[in-house]
């Protein structure tokens, strides 16, 4: 699903209000001068807010310290379980392959992402993790929620480093 039309329904308010969210913390990362990457993670029964960040990888001197890590690692402290099945993540890019597999690994119930990344995603690209025959758990994928906001954010901070 791409959300790169005006006027699609994956980009009003209405439809996905964590990506919101999701975007907010990705402005907080690049104003702290990290790539500007956000991260919901919601309980989808309830739709609680379980986990929010932005990535933490300078700041941290962390590799690992994706947006998506950091919630999957907050969410699953939180519920005192490292399987999230109940769970949803909001993210403004697609997934890298370690991202993905820890996803995976989560057990996550829905995976909703904004922007494409055709050279380091691994969910719809590159390694496409989740259609791997090692890979023992399949969210539901949603992308291209509001994909314009998330891929203009992200162009316009490495247009700023160049």
């Amino acid at each position: 699903m791409s959300g790169s039309d005006s006027d699609s329904a994956v980009d009003t308010p209405e439809a996905f209000p964590f990506m919101r969210m999701a975007l907010e913390e990705a402005r907080a990362a690049a104003a702290r001068g990290e790539v500007p990457v956000g991260a919901v993670l919601v309980e989808s029964g309830d739709e609680r807010l379980l986990a929010r960040a932005g990535n933490q990888v300078e700041a941290s001197r962390d590799p690992t310290a994706h947006a998506e890590i950091l919630v999957l690692r907050d969410g699953a402290a939180r519920l005192g379980t490292p399987r999230l099945t109940t769970c949803d993540l909001y993210v403004t890019l697609e997934p890298c392959a370690m991202c993905a597999q820890a996803i995976a690994l989560a057990r996550i119930r829905r995976l909703i992402f904004g922007a494409y990344d055709p050279k380091g995603g691994a969910v719809e690209h590159g390694a496409r993790i989740f259609a791997q025959t090692t890979c023992h758990h399949r969210p539901q994928v949603i992308g291209g929620v509001w994909e314009v906001e998330a891929g203009a954010m992200l162009r316009a901070f490495f247009q700023a480093r160049r």
